[in-house]
């Protein structure tokens, strides 16, 4: 069985002006990043998912994390689309080039 490799991106813009907004930024922050997402760019974060069945897990897991308040977006894409995003200024980070396509990083 050949699996379809996605990328869930998690977009979001999070109030921050009270000390609870802040805590709550950094805890759905905090939780992606327990999720094995990296920061792609400011607020957009990435997650290598390796079946489809597995993206929706994920996208479940996130509804019931998500702060009160605020704007959160979910985009599921293939391996090749994402590999297909043009970089107009800038680069890639490196969290990002260490990924790649392999989907196992042991730290």
């Amino acid at each position: 069985m050949k699996y379809k490799v996605m990328k869930l991106l998690c977009m979001f813009d999070l109030p921050v002006e009270t000390k609870s907004e802040q805590r709550q930024y950094r805890k759905f922050r905090k939780n992606l990043i327990e999720e094995g997402f990296i920061m792609m760019q400011y607020s957009i974060y990435v997650r290598t998912c390796p079946t489809r069945e597995f993206t929706e897990r994920m996208i479940k897991r996130l509804k019931k994390k998500h702060p009160p308040n605020g704007n959160v977006r979910l985009l599921t894409i293939t391996e090749k689309q994402y590999d297909d995003m043009v970089l107009i200024i800038g680069s890639k980070n490196t969290n990002e080039e260490s990924i790649g396509v392999e989907r196992l990083i042991i730290i």
